[in-house]
This record gives structure tokens, C-alpha cells and sequence, in this order.
């Protein structure tokens, strides 16, 4: 409906810092919900999908990693960006995260100005439309318009950011992009993703469409360079 606003689903045990994250949002212009723990936040979401999920880590009845995890593989769910506000700083933990199919990982503590504009980030990403086209190659047929991916005839579901670095990729056969040139054109917001989560990325795309995603044929490194899209002949 033209002129609703945006709904982001928190969930956070502290209550200070969940009204501070909703008065900035909402002073942002977004709606909000507060979930002080696990229990009934998919439940909710399965109801009325929210715009985005910001996920703690360490809740009650459950933790955000789980909850992410079950996000990924709802249907209705699995596109809805997911951002961590956690205060697992650990390299390991947002690695955690990011292989999860999280959109970003931010720590604690926190500016509330930086927070609002890292979700207004992940969200334009998603908003910018792509051009229409049916990518196939092989038993891979990527439809822009839908944002399906489908393998040998099976669909296979990808969150957002996943199906945006696999388009860009498919619609630039052959080419060799280096990490930061990837950020530059499928994250955008380079000043808050770091090089590690291209990684992370090209790793979850390739456990999706590769019959073997330590041999992959479609999605190459080229070593030292970055990473290139190949159509096996």
C-alpha cells in the first residue's frame, strides 16, 4: 500500500536499548515492533512479514543466530534482510553471522546515528529494482523479475543479497571482479561491509547452485585477483 511505512521486527532483551533503537527508528521514519526474546517473533512474522529483522544474538528462549537460521529457511521469510546488533565482537561470531545469511553484523556498543544508516543501507539495497531478463546457463536459469534461481528445474531459494551478487555475476560472463569492486556493486554501502563477507557470500551462493562447491564450475576464484563467472562447456 502506497505511503506504509517500513517495518523493522527487534529483537533485544534490554529494554533500554530496544527503546533506544525504536525512538531512532521511528524518528527515521520506520515502524517498529520490540521482541524481548525467541518466542513468537517468527510466529509474528509469518503473520505480517516484517520490512527487516534486527537480531541480538544472546536472548531469551533461544538466541538470533537460531532465529536467523529459521529465517532463511521459511518460505514466506528467507528474503527479509536480517541485521545482528550483538555483543559477540569475536571475528569468529560475525563470520557466524554472515554464513547465516545475514545482511550486515553490527557490535555493541553502538551509535544510534551509524545503526539507522546501516538500515537504511541494507534496505535501499533491496529496494533498487534490476532489469527484467531470464539469465540461463547450463542447468542454471536465474529470472531477474521473479529474483528465482532455480537448478535443473528445482528452485532454490536465496536470500536477497545472495540472488544480487549471483545476477551480477551471470550478467558478466567471464569477467574477473575483486572484492572490493563486488562491494562497490552489489553491496554499495562500502563504508560498513568489509572484503571477508564477499567471501562469506560467494560461499553461500556456490553451496546453492554448484553440484560440488569445493570444485565449483560456475562461480571460479582466480587466484589473487578475485573471483570470475564461468558457463562450463
Amino acid at each position: 500500500m502506497a505511503g506504509m511505512r517500513q517495518t523493522v521486527f527487534i529483537v533485544e532483551d534490554d529494554a533500554d536499548i530496544a527503546r533506544l533503537v525504536q525512538h531512532h527508528l521511528e524518528a527515521a521514519g520506520y515502524a517498529t515492533r520490540w521482541f524481548p526474546g525467541a518466542l513468537q517473533v517468527l510466529a509474528q512474522a509469518e503473520k505480517a512479514p516484517p520490512s527487516l529483522f534486527l537480531l541480538d544474538v544472546m536472548v531469551p528462549d533461544g538466541d538470533g543466530f537460531d532465529i536467523c537460521r529459521r529465517i532463511r529457511k521459511s518460505p514466506a521469510l528467507a528474503q527479509v534482510p536480517v541485521i545482528f546488533l550483538t555483543a559477540k565482537t569475536a571475528e569468529t561470531d560475525r563470520v557466524v553471522g554472515f554464513e547465516l545469511g545475514a545482511d550486515d553484523y553490527v557490535t555493541k556498543p553502538f551509535s544510534p546515528r551509524e545503526l539507522v544508516a546501516r538500515v537504511k543501507a541494507v534496505l535501499r539495497r533491496f529496494d533498487s529494482p534490476l532489469a527484467a531478463a531470464v539469465v540461463r546457463a547450463r542447468n542454471l536459469e536465474i529470472n531477474t523479475a521473479s529474483m528465482i534461481v532455480t537448478v535443473s528445474g528445482e528452485p532454490v531459494s536465496m536470500t536477497a543479497t545472495e540472488f544480487r551478487l549471483l545476477e551480477y555475476f551471470a550478467r558478466h560472463v567471464g569477467r574477473v571482479f575483486t572484492r572490493d569492486q563486488l562491494l562497490d556493486a552489489v553491496w554499495q554501502d562500502t563504508h560498513f561491509v568489509t572484503p571477508r563477507s564477499v567471501d562469506v557470500y560467494v560461499r553461500r551462493v556456490r553451496e546453492k547452485i554448484e553440484t560440488n562447491p569445493d570444485d565449483p564450475e560456475f562461480l571460479r576464484t582466480v587466484r589473487g585477483a578475485g573471483y570470475r563467472f564461468e558457463v562450463p562447456k
